[in-house]
């Protein structure tokens, strides 16, 4: 037989039927929660455009010359207030919806819930962009499509965490979800500068234009998503190591596809064995109670709450406080502004390599934080004082703030929907995942608002709260890490204790 000249080809060849399967879906579940994130952008690139610096506009081409300068409701001293009412109705909404999403998630398919979610995401994105059309100036009108975007945006997190989880075995976990995470900032990007292009001419397309982005995703998504490695003949993966899934009564241990038995009986392997094969069918949901029994779901959690209030603050107002501290046009604070989501990037792929090195989730998230708090003083206090350390400084800040929050809601969050005490039930994974990124939406929607509010009196203040809860998010894993580290002492002394006989 001959050999394929083609070198190309060759390696193609070299994968797997089910490296194949993983990496599609990998790629399908990217650019899922990639539009997700493009579609949430848009609100904080054309706030800028809502309340405009009047004096220095001059006229602009509007039909309606009521509106030549800002839309209204947002024409008041208030605007700030009103800006954070929107942001609070889409992360309340959000919040709430994501605790029930989770339930609704282990229990109906993927590929319905998913797809389903994603094209009503459009439509409700589109129509915050039709009130520039419509000429809608009822401050109700566009916080009731912000309650209901929030809603059923709940559907993506929870649903391509479980389908990735259900694909990928812990192994290399920190390492793929980090790269893979990248979709947070991908999304962010793409979202502010396809916004930018139209923020300054007819802000509406700003809206329309993500909305149809994210609902054709959504049509993808319904033709091609899989849900389990079994559905398609794929071998499922392995969800813990050796050291993590040790039986209580005695040696059974499991690591890279092997069984090590050390001295209790059968019966033990034969349990373990079965739910590792239990087909997919059988599997049953579990309750919202067990899934806060997981140790480590509640300090996650909590932990969450402060660090996605952080990022989510970013989020929302980066783009008006650079566009009030270094007086730049909508356009370029919206460029600029993705300089975070980029360091971002940096941030989820590190926090995931050094995490699966050392074994330690919660450590990893704890120093990024401590690191953190200080460079977000620095950052407010010469961040603007010349472009290029302006670019040092949003990256540097973005991938500390960025990280721990990639982190907790990718790697640890399929970690803890898999624990070893679930004993191979998956099925934990939507709901865990829920539960934790719900608990995080709280911070996420007080974020927002607090920085509202503050922010009339000084956007030092504003970094202040920013700092402080980095800070509070660090002490809540306090617990975590000393178990972590308690694990890494206990290996030393056993290793040089085994040397030294």
């Amino acid at each position: 037989m001959r050999s394929i000249p083609a070198p190309a080809v060759r390696f193609l060849r070299s994968f797997s039927r089910d490296s194949w399967y993983r990496g599609f879906i990998l790629v399908l579940t990217f650019l899922c929660y990639t539009t997700y994130h493009l579609s949430r952008k848009p609100i904080s690139i054309v706030k800028s455009e809502l309340h405009h610096n009047c004096s220095s506009s001059g006229p602009r081409n509007h039909s309606n010359s009521t509106t030549w300068c800002d839309w209204k409701p947002f024409d008041q001293a208030n605007y700030k207030e009103l800006f954070g009412a929107l942001d609070n109705a889409f992360l309340v909404a959000y919040a709430i919806g994501m605790f029930i999403s989770g339930i609704f998630g282990e229990r109906l398919p993927i590929r319905y819930y998913l797809s389903g979610g994603m094209v009503l995401s459009g439509l409700f994105t589109a129509l915050f962009g039709l009130g520039f059309y419509w000429n809608i100036h009822e401050l109700w009108y566009f916080v009731l499509v912000q309650i209901l975007n929030g809603l059923v945006q709940t559907t993506g997190w929870p649903s391509v965490v479980s389908c990735v989880g259900n694909w990928f075995g812990k192994g290399k976990r920190g390492f793929i979800m980090g790269i893979w995470n990248s979709h947070t900032s991908v999304g962010n990007i793409l979202g502010s500068l396809i916004a930018g292009v139209w923020v300054s001419k007819a802000w509406g397309l700003s809206f329309i234009v993500p909305g149809i982005i994210i609902a054709c995703m959504g049509v993808i998504c319904f033709l091609f998503i899989i849900e389990y490695p079994e559905d398609v003949d794929c071998s499922p993966p392995q969800h813990h190591t050796g050291s993590e899934e040790k039986d209580l009564d005695g040696g059974l241990s499991i690591g890279d596809g092997s069984l090590n038995v050390s001295s209790n009986s059968q019966e033990n392997i034969i349990d373990v064995a079965e739910s590792v094969k239990e087909p997919t069918e059988e599997r049953e949901a579990i309750s919202f109670l067990a899934a806060l029994r997981i140790p480590g779901v509640l300090e996650f959690s909590f932990c969450l709450l402060f660090a996605k209030l952080v990022s989510y603050t970013f989020l929302f107002w980066l783009p008006l406080y650079i566009m009030n501290v270094a007086h730049f046009s909508p356009q370029k604070a919206g460029d600029i502004s993705t300089l975070f989501d980029v360091g971002g990037i940096i941030g989820g792929i590190t926090a995931g390599l050094v995490s699966d090195y050392s074994g330690g989730r919660g450590t990893t998230c704890c120093v990024m934080l401590i690191l953190a708090a200080p460079m977000l003083f620095i950052y407010n206090s010469v961040g603007h004082s010349g472009l290029g350390i302006t670019i040092v400084m949003l990256l540097i800040c973005g991938a500390l703030v960025n990280g721990p929050y990639a982190l907790i809601t990718t790697a640890v969050s399929a970690d803890l929907g898999t624990h070893e005490s679930l004993k191979g039930n998956a099925k934990a994974l939507s709901t865990v995942t829920a539960i934790i990124d719900g608990t995080g939406s709280i911070g996420a929607a007080l974020g927002p608002l607090l920085a509202g509010l503050i922010s009339s009196s000084s956007w030092t203040n504003v970094f202040y709260m920013l700092i402080t809860a980095d800070i509070l998010a660090c002490l809540l894993l306090s617990r975590v890490v000393y178990k972590e580290m308690r694990g890494w002492c206990g290996r030393y002394t056993r290793k040089r204790g085994f040397k030294e006989f």
